[in-house]
């Protein structure tokens, strides 16, 4: 009976708005009190905790949030390019770990901006700029060399779109990273996990330093999942990034160096011309 209530009452406070890229859905979460889940279309986007942003309940945000605790020596604030809004949930992770950062969010989707705005507002404290822009159009008005951390996490209709996926748009990513810089992109594939290592060739055409975190059922290409890439000019704490990803609550494996490379299988980089968005998870993803 309790359980039920609990159900009423979350349908009854959730919030429902058409937005650019479909119908948002501002879900409560039954176990804490100012905590949401946004659903675009259905597809689960975002999951934030207004009492605690360090809260990382999504299991691609607690991996990003690890790249994003190891890009700096702990509370040093960072200069951070977010691609893709959602409900600001890693800028407001970074915001709260990191005082001080300033940050730009990107995100297209200027209805969406405006709900996530008025539903779950931002710590007026916080350095966070939002631009309701296309992540490419706004990622060319970063300075050269600004960022410290670059996060890439743009899904339209859960595909991310094409001209995201190439080696052109990576070496714009590359030009407003500072030397040292990191890069982080939530990717999503499924078997035969085709758009996953062209991803990674990409990337490897313009960056020498790359890693990758997924469940290993996806690595093995048994489901459809996310996957997230970090990649660099410099070394990355992949011994670290190991220790942290192996003790999460769906503990992951990173890949780096020649196993990287030899899962990428030969996989050749992406350009302008022949990118294509990538591929749409099935039905059962999102059940």
């Amino acid at each position: 009976m309790a359980r039920n209530k609990q159900r009423e009452r979350a349908a009854a406070d959730a919030v429902s708005e058409t937005v650019d890229g479909g119908l948002a859905e501002l879900i409560p979460d039954r176990d804490r009190p100012r905590a949401w889940t946004l659903l675009v279309d259905g597809a689960p986007q975002s999951h934030v905790d207004l009492d605690d942003p360090t809260a990382l309940t999504f299991e691609y945000q607690r991996r990003l949030g690890h790249v994003a605790d190891l890009t700096a020596p702990p509370g040093r604030p960072l200069q951070a390019v977010h691609l893709g809004g959602g409900a600001f949930t890693l800028a407001r992770y970074v915001a709260a770990t990191r005082p001080r950062s300033t940050q730009q969010v990107v995100e297209i989707d200027e209805p969406l901006v405006r709900l996530v705005r008025r539903a779950l507002p931002l710590d007026p404290g916080a350095r966070i700029r939002v631009r309701a822009t296309d992540a490419r159009a706004g990622l060319a008005k970063v300075p050269d060399g600004w960022a410290d951390l670059i996060i890439a996490d743009v899904f339209r209709g859960a595909r991310t779109p094409a001209h995201l996926t190439s080696t052109e748009f990576l070496d714009e990513v590359r030009r407003a990273l500072r030397p040292g810089g990191t890069y982080a992109a939530n990717l999503a594939d499924g078997p035969p996990l085709a758009h996953l290592r062209g991803q990674i060739a990409t990337a490897a055409a313009v960056f020498p330093e790359l890693a990758l975190i997924a469940d290993p059922t996806v690595l093995r290409g048994r489901r459809f999942g996310n996957a997230v890439l970090v990649a660099s000019d410099r070394p990355l704490p992949v011994a670290e990034l190991t220790r942290r990803v192996a003790t999460d609550p769906h503990p992951g494996r990173v890949e780096h160096g020649r196993p990287l490379a030899d899962f990428t299988g030969g996989a050749v980089p992406v350009t302008d011309a022949t990118a294509k968005s990538s591929p749409a998870p099935p039905p059962s993803v999102f059940r």
